[in-house]
Order: structure tokens, then C-alpha cells, then sequence
């Protein structure tokens, strides 16, 4: 790696070296059916064509009502979950998001006992077919499928290296590697999901030229 490029990694950590799962509280790494599913459900509302900080705010407020395991989004009502994420900012998409929570967790349990390890486990840890099973969930598209398993890669390591779009998209304009592997190889493998994330942030907010500026 040249000095150019490890200045640019560096800046890019420095600024926005942080997962959105961390952001969120999640702790992918404990690989828990309650993470997983709130994982889940912020990529759920990542996915849409919404401003990110809405996103945040309404996974944030989502959470904070205990709606964190498949079991306890079903207890909750269409209007309460409505009127939650409707104060918080998402209100482009409350109701039809409101609707797919419910439908992404009665899914989750009749197929898997609320517990995303045993799609794995019916995936037989293929990336492929995880995908595609993922994917069955209503609301979970491409978009959804790649922003999932961007971060989840932290704990079913079958998908490393995986690098999204929007993650290539921003390396691309920064110089960066846009090969997976070779992307991979910039940082230490634990800080491989921080690198993709500082990326989509970059990207997101448009800041190539901060970055590049910053390094």
C-alpha cells in the first residue's frame, strides 16, 4: 500500500470510521437472534430512499420501545409503530414500513423461530443462498440483501471479504482498490466493516473531496 493510499484510508477512518450497527447500539458480534433481528430491521429502513439520519432516528426509536426481537414487533400495534416512526422522521414510508415490520417478523418466526442463525444454518453457510433467503423477507431487496450483509460479514465471515455498491462507488472516486480482496487488504481484517461504512458515509455525503483534502 502506498503512503497516497494509506493517507486516504486513514482520513476516511478518522472522519467516519464507525458502523451504522455500532451507531445503532447493535453488537453484531455477539451473533444474538435479538442483534440480528434489529439488524434486520435497520437495513429494513436503510434501504429505503430516505435521508440516513431519519433512518437512525426511527431504528433508534423502534428500540428504545423494546421492539427488539421478532416476538416483541409482534406485540406491538401497526399505529404504535406508525406513530413511532412517524415521530421520527420517517414519515415518507410510516405506514407500508410499519406494515413490513409486522410481516418481516411473523416471517421470521414462522420460518425460523425469530432466530436469523437458522436461516444460516438452512443456508448451509453458502453466501449465495443466504442471500437469497434474506431476501425472502418483505422489504429486503438487492439494496437491503447488500446493506445486511455488509456488516453482518463481522460475524458470518463466509461473506468476507464482501464490499457493496455504494462502498465501490465511493473507492472508486477516492483512488481506492475496487476489488473486494484488494480493499480488504488495506486495514486489519477487524477493520474491514469500518473501512465499508467510512466509505458509504463518504459517499453518502458526498465528501471525496474533505476526505482527499484531510489526508
Amino acid at each position: 500500500m502506498t503512503q497516497h493510499t494509506n493517507q486516504i484510508v486513514q482520513a476516511l477512518l478518522r472522519k467516519y470510521g464507525y458502523t451504522f450497527s455500532e451507531e445503532l447500539g447493535i453488537k453484531l458480534e455477539s451473533n444474538t437472534p435479538s442483534a440480528l433481528f434489529r439488524w434486520l430491521c435497520a437495513t429494513l429502513l436503510f434501504s429505503a430512499p430516505i435521508g440516513n439520519k431519519a433512518a437512525c432516528s426511527a431504528a433508534k426509536a423502534l428500540f428504545h420501545h423494546h421492539w427488539t426481537t421478532a416476538q416483541k414487533m409482534l406485540k406491538s400495534t401497526w399505529k404504535e409503530r406508525t406513530r413511532v416512526l412517524n415521530r421520527s422522521g420517517y414519515a415518507r414510508f410510516d405506514e407500508k414500513t410499519s406494515r413490513r415490520l409486522a410481516e418481516i417478523a411473523r416471517f421470521l418466526l414462522n420460518r425460523y423461530q425469530g432466530d436469523l442463525r437458522k436461516l444460516r444454518l438452512a443456508a448451509k453457510y453458502n453466501p449465495r443462498r443466504e442471500r437469497n433467503l434474506i431476501m425472502e423477507c418483505k422489504g429486503i431487496g438487492e439494496v437491503g440483501a447488500s446493506i445486511f450483509f455488509r456488516e453482518i460479514q463481522t460475524v458470518w465471515k463466509e461473506h468476507v471479504p464482501f464490499v457493496d455498491q455504494f462502498a465501490l462507488t465511493a473507492a472508486r472516486k477516492l483512488g481506492l482498490p475496487t476489488e473486494a480482496q484488494a480493499l480488504k487488504q488495506l486495514v486489519p481484517s477487524k477493520k474491514f466493516p469500518q473501512l465499508l461504512a467510512a466509505l458509504v458515509r463518504c459517499n453518502l455525503a458526498k465528501d471525496f473531496s474533505g476526505v482527499l483534502a484531510s489526508r
